[in-house]
């Protein structure tokens, strides 16, 4: 199959989302939109994340719950999708805590159903947005695909690591194409506020303390949201069979040193309030991304202190 001209995105108004559907709208693809617009956060600026998109003839926007098995059909069966991205999910380690049943109902449930229409209605190729939280808590590094995964610490990674094998049956028992993408720590223009760069950006800007948890040593793999759709792209386009692939930038970063470059960036002081560390937050996250690299010719080239510059443009301007 060659590159799908017609792609159904799940989570489509979300942050990566919504910049996948305006990469797609500007290669000429038709594209549509689903999403439950999930109060976790406005859904006025969901929608203003799709304010390119509605503005093309290209774009179809469908409100839904990928729950929703009937929803789903009739998505399928009146789209006909040759490729689906499917991102919908409830997000974040932290909230996952508290509602546990309803993330595993949302993001595994969910996630079946979406492989099983795609399954039913012709077998469009599927990526489905993983996580890097699947490695759970390690003191090594680089993470390799390999690697073993069977120690998740908390309830969204192990959703997370739970469609992951979904994926997996429906590629053993149907020979549906799925590669799953294992997202380190997305950021860039658009990013859910609960994020800590935007939070931070937000709270700097007001004079207000940001929550640090933890002494700051922390290591993130930062990956800028063009770079990782532009990995995500070569996914959806290239039949893997069944693949996990990493998708960072490969260069852990420390928070402490993040703070840094806001500060600079933002011409302001960054006043932090020590809190403990949070149960289901990992030490570290780091990506090996030779794989991805061999098989899509994925290569991150933006840098921490340009991507933040270019958020912080955004912030300025988010219309």
């Amino acid at each position: 199959m060659s590159a799908p001209g017609r792609v159904l995105v799940t989570g489509a108004a979300g942050f990566i989302g919504s910049h996948l559907v305006d990469r797609l709208l500007d290669e000429g693809r038709e594209v549509v939109g689903f999403d439950s617009f999930d109060p976790f956060y406005a859904e006025e600026e969901k929608r203003r994340n799709l304010g390119h998109a509605l503005a093309s003839s290209r774009f179809r926007l469908v409100q839904g719950d990928i729950r929703d098995a009937k929803a789903l059909d009739r998505l399928f069966r009146e789209t006909a999708p040759e490729g689906v991205a499917h991102l919908a999910a409830l997000a974040g380690v932290r909230p996952s805590m508290e509602r546990p049943a309803l993330y595993a109902d949302v993001n595994v449930h969910g996630t079946a159903l979406v492989l099983e229409a795609a399954v039913r209605h012709g077998g469009a190729r599927v990526l489905f947005a993983s996580s890097s939280s699947v490695y759970g808590e390690r003191s090594d590094g680089p993470f390799r695909e390999s690697d073993p995964v069977e120690r998740p610490i908390s309830p969204y990674a192990a959703t997370k690591r739970a469609g992951e094998l979904m994926a997996h049956t429906f590629h053993h028992a149907h020979g549906l194409s799925v590669t799953c993408a294992r997202i380190f720590t997305a950021y860039g223009p658009r990013q859910r506020p609960d994020l800590a760069i935007r939070k931070f950006s937000e709270r700097m800007g007001r004079g207000e303390p940001i929550p640090v948890f933890g002494d700051g040593s922390s290591l993130r793999d930062f990956t800028f949201v063009t770079d990782l759709v532009d990995g995500l792209m070569r996914g959806l386009d290239r039949d893997l069979g069944y693949r996990i692939l990493n998708f960072g930038a490969g260069n852990p970063v420390r928070l402490s040193q993040v703070i840094e470059v806001l500060e600079q960036t933002l011409g302001c002081r960054a006043r932090i309030e020590r809190l403990p560390p949070q149960t289901g937050d990992v030490h570290r996250t780091w990506a090996d991304i030779a794989e991805a690299r061999e098989a899509l010719g994925y290569l991150p080239a933006t840098s921490l202190a340009d991507g933040i510059a270019c958020f912080a443009e955004w912030l300025r301007d988010p219309a």
